[in-house]
Formats: structure tokens, sequence, C-alpha cells
């Protein structure tokens, strides 16, 4: 199969590219670079086409689904920053809704028989009473990202009934894992990693009691290996079945690195939700899929992906 990841050199997509090759299909990666690093890509580009184009180019775009006719494009190119959103809504839908339209549109001229959306369990739901949260429960985002992510969803299940092209839409819990950026708020694990490995205290905004669920990536990947031949016209939660609150988070992450770092302070942010875990059971059934990475085994995966990055410089 011929999938175009778009978004393919950011941390997710990049994981998605690797495992899609394991697998024996044929990718190629669109991605504008303000968010990706060819680093994330190490070993793959000479087996991989690569696109340099904003999603928002339509001219772009055309140009490279014509030169590599997908049969499944994967979606990952989004602005992924809930408060960047807050500060600026207007950004945030242009990438995520007018560069999805486009993606969309180019998918339908190209003849693309399925377009699998990732899609935000984090933030769609708002805070939801219903826990854990499952596919069908009411949908109240908080912040314009989430409403973006909306918007996506149902742009998308338009394009079924207007133009015919499959779909899949999966809405991730909290992903971490190896190659997270930790220039954002997105990242938690990333952030409090990087900021104790430089001996600085992360900082923990609201009371740190929030719960989230933490998936971790090579799971994330594993869902979207089974959606392209599964789960069609279908939406599906992607996430641990568990929370942890972010303070617990951040003492594994210390205990690990064994900084005796006390963490700092801040307030709640806007679009900040309370309790997030996702019902996926939906996914086991339709996708045959199911998390494999407990949170303390991932949260050693990444630790040590970090640790080697930092380590890097002084072996030289």
């Amino acid at each position: 199969m011929r999938i175009l990841i778009t978004g393919g050199a950011g941390f997710i997509g990049s994981h998605l590219v690797e495992h899609h090759l394991r697998a024996g299909h044929t990718v190629a990666v669109l991605d504008d670079m303000s968010r990706g690093r060819r680093e994330n890509l190490a070993g793959m580009l000479d087996r991989v086409p690569f696109f340099r184009v904003d999603i928002c180019d339509r001219a772009g775009l055309t140009a490279a689904f014509s030169a590599f006719r997908p049969d499944v494009v994967s979606h990952h190119a989004a602005q992924m920053s809930v408060s960047a959103s807050s500060q600026d809504p207007v950004a945030d839908a242009r990438t995520n809704v007018l560069g999805l339209l486009h993606v969309l549109q180019a998918s339908v001229a190209q003849g693309v028989r399925k377009l699998i959306f990732a899609s935000s369990g984090g933030t769609v739901y708002g805070d939801c009473p219903l826990i854990p949260t499952p596919e069908d429960a009411p949908l109240a985002p908080l912040s314009p990202y989430g409403i973006s992510k909306l918007a996506g969803e149902q742009y998308v299940r338009y394009f079924q009934r207007a133009c015919g092209i499959d779909f899949t839409i999966l809405r991730y819990a909290n992903v971490y894992g190896p190659r997270q950026a930790a220039d954002g708020e997105a990242g938690v694990v990333a952030i409090f990693i990087e900021k104790l490995l430089a001996g600085e205290a992360p900082v923990i905004h609201w009371d740190g009691e929030q719960r989230k669920d933490y998936i971790h990536v090579e799971d994330v990947a594993r869902a979207h290996l089974q959606a392209i031949a599964e789960g069609s016209g279908g939406t599906y939660n992607i996430g641990s079945g568990q929370t942890t609150t972010v303070n617990a988070l951040y003492q594994a992450i210390e205990h690990q690195l064994g900084t005796g770092l006390s963490p700092g302070r801040g307030p709640r942010r806007a679009g900040d939700v309370r309790i997030s875990r996702l019902a996926i059971e939906r996914a086991r059934h339709a996708l045959d899929w199911r998390p494999q990475v407990p949170l303390e085994a991932g949260l050693i995966d990444t630790v040590a992906y970090f640790r080697a990055r930092h380590e890097l410089p002084q072996a030289a």
C-alpha cells in the first residue's frame, strides 16, 4: 500500500513512517518542517520520498499528491498547542481546518481510497462527566484546538458522504515517547525530562492532581497500521485505559533521573481538562488493537532516549 503521512517528520508521524516501512508499505512524507525534524527520519530518508510542503499550499499539495499517488493518507500535520490555539484561534483554524480541507480536496482529486485522521480524545470531550469516556459521549471542547479537531472530524465525514473517500478517525489520549519535542506545552513527559536533565525544575500547572491518560507512541503507531484495513467509517479512542496525575507522572520521571529537584507551581492554563480517561473497547473490537506499553516501561524507554541525546555532544 502507498501511504502518504502528513507531518511525517514530527514526533508521532516519524514513528508511523518507521512502523509502516517495517510492515512493508511504500511511504512518503509531507511536512513543512515548522515542527518536524529531519533527524526524526534518520535512516529512513533514503527509502522515503520527502515533500517539504505546507498543507495550506494548495499547489504544493497537488504536486506532491500527483507525484506520489497515495492509496491512503495518514493526516498528522497540525497546530497542536492548546495554549497557542487560545492565543490565536485564527492561526489554529488556518492549519487544522483549512489545511485539512486542502488535504481532503487533494485526496479526492488523486483518488485516495482512505484518509486516517488524527484527532484529540484529550480535548474534544472537554470535562466530560463520563469516565472512562466513550466515543459517543457529548462533545464539548474547552479550547479552539479542541474545536478545530472536532470540526476536522465533521469535514472528514462530510467528504465521505459527498465524495466517497473512506476514513477512520483516531482520537488520541496524551501521546508520549522518544522524539517528542519539549518546546511547547503539549508534551509534558518530554518537558519534564528535558528540564530535569538540564538541572532545572519544571513547572506543574494547576495543582497537579489533574488526571490524564498517557499512551506510548508505539501503541499509537500500531493503531494506525490496523486502521489501514480496519475501522472503515468509524471513530476510535486510542488510549491506555488508565489515568495518572501530573504530580505522580513527575515523581516517576524524577525518580528515574534522581535529580532531587522539586517542581515549580503555576496557574491553570486555558483549556486544561481536569480528568481525561478514554474508553478503548471500541478500538479493541473494531481494530483488533490494545495498548501494549505500560507507563513505567514507556517512561524508561523515553528517559533513555533523552539521556542519549544529552550524552551525544559530550561523547563527540
